[in-house]
């Protein structure tokens, strides 16, 4: 059974997420929170696995709500998905800097929404090929960090090249076949990137990536 929390200021949405979740056998919404504050504490009151939080709430927004969560070692098995209205826009960054599992715009069909709640309990990538290539452009007008590239040089050769393709927005088969392996070492190699890296998910694999200067934003 998954453990689904939601966290949204909007009890219209709430509700309308929930109807959703309740009609699947698989998937059980332990508590729903009206603000960020109360969301923290609930998930450290019912350890979900997949925290459903809106971006935008009064008290403490998503962003914080997910760092606060994200830095308590307890609630490690607690993968964040962060709602937005907007898409990618400045918030969502931040919420995957933050160290968010990935991101759902409101808008989102029934069928991609319960496909990306079975995917974050799962521990696996949120971010499809597709919106990793749109992480990237948006990238391309943003200044580089200078000071997070710390843990670079812990990784392989191999583990480089693997979040480097990673980076560049393909999955995990493609990955494979464009380094010759097999997917099992493929996805080892990310694996162990973002043990060393200490990334949560796949998500910050690719903000490290480039904030980094292991991809170059104009030359993917």
């Amino acid at each position: 059974m998954i453990r689904v929390l939601l966290v949204d200021d909007q009890p219209l949405i709430r509700s309308g997420f929930r109807a959703l979740l309740d009609l699947e056998d698989d998937i059980e919404v332990v508590a729903e929170a009206a603000d960020g504050s109360e969301g923290v504490e609930l998930v450290k009151e019912h350890l979900p696995d997949v925290a459903l939080i809106d971006i935008q709430m009064p008290v403490i927004d998503g962003i914080e709500a997910t760092r606060r969560i994200t830095a308590d070692p307890a609630l490690a098995g607690v993968h964040v998905v962060i709602l937005t209205n907007y898409g990618l826009d400045e918030y969502v960054f931040d919420a995957l800097r933050a160290g968010a599992a990935g991101f759902l715009v409101k808008d989102v069909v029934p069928e991609d929404f319960l496909h990306a709640v079975r995917v974050a309990a799962r521990g696996d990538a949120l971010l499809a090929p597709s919106i990793t290539r749109k992480l990237i452009n948006r990238y391309v007008n943003q200044p580089l960090a200078t000071d997070t590239g710390k843990g670079l040089e812990e990784l392989t050769s191999r583990e480089r090249e693997a979040v480097v393709l990673v980076a560049q927005g393909l999955s995990n088969d493609e990955i494979a076949d464009r380094m010759v392996i097999s997917p099992l070492t493929a996805k080892t190699h990310i694996n162990r990137a973002m043990t060393k890296l200490q990334a949560r998910d796949r998500a910050q694999l690719v903000v490290f990536a480039y904030e980094s200067g292991l991809v170059a934003p104009h030359n993917p």
